[in-house]
């Protein structure tokens, strides 16, 4: 049995697919598999992968389960100890796998092992941006409030860890859950919150830009919403977990969803949203501003220059006065 596993879910993604692959295959850590689960893709995702040359690659085909049904399909075929996660349009450094693995088996109280993440555009591109997530002295707080794990492509994860917040739903007959397939968006947090809620399993990161995370233009603000109210519903979901807990944590953390939701917004443009947006976060909880000062006031004084200058002309103040090296631990 291989030592890590690497969970690639994959719906209709021709375009990005091969570079993915590649990045993992150039893995320096050797001793892996490759899971790709091809979700009821309708265009060449599956023949590329099938074309794809690599021993190490093993496919899964399913009809759409969405994002956290293609994972959990993964996990359920994977056979290593260690799982790690690559979404299909993001890629891995070389030497991404190696690490984690080291990491890992130097700290066997981590569950959760994750990294830093340089940004691409959709060309594959480097945007000059960087999620620079909090790496130790991680609690339940931390992941509610700043999502130090950042994204889906980030983790490497120990089987034991996963397969302690397993479950089967009424009417699933195939295999376990490990993220929940009623959420479409806000998938990531609800599995890494659960699992710091319910078990000792601790989370640690990394230091170095190990994944390359994909940023699609156009379109974020559309779903704002959307994300928010799933974020709404994750806690709703999991506060009989802890009731204190998401007592004491939810306005900040609520405020801090907002911020980022806002940053999405402020990078597509939308300055409508963008000012709506920084005055519910405001209204939420006014911790962001004494806790992080600098990326709050940053965030909304952006807010208010969007919209007095409007998009094309804050985009290019912006690119002159950052010289596109903002750093974050989340996606903007």
């Amino acid at each position: 049995m291989p030592k890590a596993s690497i969970v690639v879910p994959a719906y209709n993604v021709a375009a990005t697919l091969p570079a993915t692959l590649q990045s993992l295959r150039a893995q320096t850590f050797a001793d892996y598999e490759i899971v790709l689960v091809d979700d009821g893709s309708t265009d060449e995702t599956l023949e590329i992968a099938q074309s794809f040359d690599c021993d190490r690659l093993r496919i899964v085909e399913q009809a759409n389960r969405g994002l956290a049904g293609a994972r959990n399909s993964g996990i359920a075929a994977a056979r290593g100890e260690l799982v790690g996660f690559c979404d299909s349009d993001d890629l891995w450094h070389p030497t991404k796998l190696e690490r984690h693995v080291r990491h890992l088996d130097a700290r066997p109280e981590v569950g959760v092992s994750y990294s830093a993440s340089a940004m691409i555009d959709e060309a594959g591109l480097p945007l000059g941006l960087s999620q620079t997530p909090r790496l130790t002295n991680i609690d339940a707080a931390h992941i509610f409030r700043r999502n130090p794990v950042g994204n889906g492509s980030a983790p490497v994860i120990r089987r034991a860890a996963l397969d302690a917040i397993a479950w089967r739903p009424a009417g699933e007959f195939i295999r376990d859950w490990w993220f929940d397939e009623s959420f479409r968006q806000s998938e990531d947090i609800e599995c890494w919150l659960r699992m710091a809620l319910t078990t000792d399993w601790a989370f640690e990161g990394i230091r170095g830009d190990l994944t390359l995370y994909r940023i699609n233009s156009g379109g974020l603000s559309a779903g704002v919403e959307a994300q928010f109210r799933a974020w709404e519903r994750l806690v709703e979901k999991l506060t009989p977990l802890a009731p204190g807990f998401f007592e004491r944590h939810t306005p900040a953390a609520r405020a801090y969803q907002l911020r980022y939701l806002c940053r999405r917004a402020i990078s597509d443009g939308d300055a409508a949203a963008a000012a709506t947006l920084a005055r519910r976060s405001f209204q939420s909880s006014r911790r962001p501003l004494w806790e992080e000062p600098a990326k709050s006031a940053t965030t909304f004084a952006a807010a208010l220059a969007l919209g007095a200058l409007g998009a094309d002309r804050f985009q290019s103040l912006r690119n002159a006065v950052s010289g596109r090296t903002a750093t974050s631990d989340q996606t903007l």
